[in-house]
């Protein structure tokens, strides 16, 4: 009977330490797991923002690539040059109005 007492004490001895041995191992999981889902939202959010950077840069791009096209016409490269820089052909006057 001492035996089986023994035993018996061994046993629940063994199955709380694998149950403490379980427990531990599922909370590490879910901490890694949890880690892990935090960081792919963080990537995806990420990713999200930089997309919309390319969206915009790529926009930028076509307008620029748009006004080297348009700058290579005489005409309106002197247009554009006498209403950005104020200058005048021989014989224009340029009157600036302000706005208030």
């Amino acid at each position: 009977m001492v035996t089986n007492m023994k035993k018996n004490k061994f046993a629940k001895r063994r199955m709380f330490v694998l149950f403490l041995v379980f427990v531990c191992l599922i909370g590490y999981m879910g901490y890694i797991t949890f880690n892990y889902w935090n960081q792919i939202l963080a990537n995806k959010k990420i990713k999200k923002e930089l997309e919309e950077k390319y969206n915009n840069l790529l926009s930028e791009k076509e307008i620029l690539e748009s006004d080297v096209v348009k700058l290579q016409d005489p005409n309106y490269a002197a247009k554009y040059a006498r209403e950005k820089y104020l200058y005048t052909k021989n014989g224009e006057l340029i009157i600036k109005i302000v706005d208030d």
